[in-house]
């Protein structure tokens, strides 16, 4: 079904890739987690739209299809709490309106 080496290299192309974006994470202070999501929010986009190919296309196993719309799932989970986590820090740095004693009136 697969070529062995090339199920390994992809396993360690995967086990390297989650271990530096850990670390990546880890230490960007909490301060800057919400532009950081922000900022990779386009990444999940770009990945929403490879795994729609994916699970789209004909030709390829039942379990390829079956990983691209759990791919199309979460990504779609990551790009939705991306947009909604921006627009709360965008609030956060709007106008706010003051009351006045007579508006309160």
């Amino acid at each position: 079904m697969m070529n062995p080496a090339v199920l390994i290299a992809s396993v360690y192309v995967f086990a390297l890739a989650a271990f530096l974006g850990y670390q990546v994470i880890s230490r960007v202070p909490p301060l800057l987690h919400t532009p950081l999501m922000s900022a990779t929010n386009a990444i999940s986009g770009i990945s929403l739209i490879g795994s729609l190919v994916l699970a789209g296309s004909a030709g390829y196993p039942e379990l390829a299809h079956i990983l691209g719309f759990v791919a199309v799932t979460t990504a779609t989970i990551n790009v939705v709490g991306g947009f909604g986590i921006t627009d709360r820090m965008l609030k956060m740095f709007g106008k706010r309106k003051v009351e006045t004693k007579e508006a309160a009136k």
